[in-house]
């Protein structure tokens, strides 16, 4: 199997990647990572829906009403740590500081093409409809630039049960793992073509902000749900 530092020297060698080889898969490794597939117009593993199974890793399966859904969108609830009920409200499944799942008060299916007005959770504006929303309980009083996380930071734990959360929604529904089916809400207007109310979430890792892009984080959280459901 090619280390992250081999994967780089490749890129180098075919004049895609200018960043020190140093086995870190940090932003610029996995913009070039990107970069490359576009190019030679090559799909990532999990590009193609995975197939569902009858029980998951990290979300309960009753969590997960069978319909056809089209995308997942993760977000920060620009709240604390623990989630409120105005949360719950607004998203499917919500993941706390250290990482315990919270279900939201809207079931999934509301969401798809079929429910009746009024059913939805209503995380993103004028694209919740075959959309599910998983939101990160953090970001309370947090200030874009300059950056200021505020009181309760995204924590890695967070973010890494996200991704297997994430990894969890596109198996169940089939969804296949690009930029215009999973994405965050900071990514919903560049990659949809949907005014959004200048939403930045998640456009910056306050555990490690050297992802301090849309894309960046985007990118980052595609490729790790893209290992998991490849080790699955």
């Amino acid at each position: 199997m090619a280390t992250v530092k081999d994967i780089q020297q490749r890129l180098k060698a075919a004049g895609l990647f200018d960043g020190d080889v140093d086995g870190v898969l940090g932003p610029v490794t996995l913009a070039a990572i990107t970069a490359a597939l576009d190019k030679f117009h090559i799909a990532p593993v999990a590009v193609a829906p995975p197939q569902p199974r009858p029980t998951t890793d990290t979300v309960p399966i009753e969590w997960m009403p069978k319909c056809k859904m089209d995308r997942v969108i993760f977000h920060w609830t620009a709240g604390n740590h623990k989630a409120s009920e105005f949360d719950r409200g607004h998203y499917h499944i919500l993941i706390e500081d250290d990482g315990k799942l919270i279900r939201g008060i809207p079931v999934i299916s509301g969401n798809a093409a079929a429910s009746p007005v009024g059913k939805k959770a209503s995380h993103t504006l004028n694209c919740n409809t075959g959309s599910i929303g998983v939101s990160l309980c953090c970001m309370a009083g947090a200030v874009e630039s300059p950056f200021n996380a505020g009181s309760d930071p995204l924590t890695r734990e967070q973010w890494e049960k996200a991704s297997s959360v994430i990894a969890d929604l596109c198996r169940q529904y089939q969804i296949p793992v690009t930029p215009r089916t999973v994405l965050s809400h900071a990514e919903v207007q560049a990659n949809l073509g949907i005014t959004q109310r200048q939403k930045w979430d998640i456009a910056i890792l306050p555990f490690d902000q050297e992802f301090n892009t849309a894309r960046e984080c985007g990118d980052r959280m595609r490729h790790e749900v893209i290992a998991k459901l490849s080790s699955g």
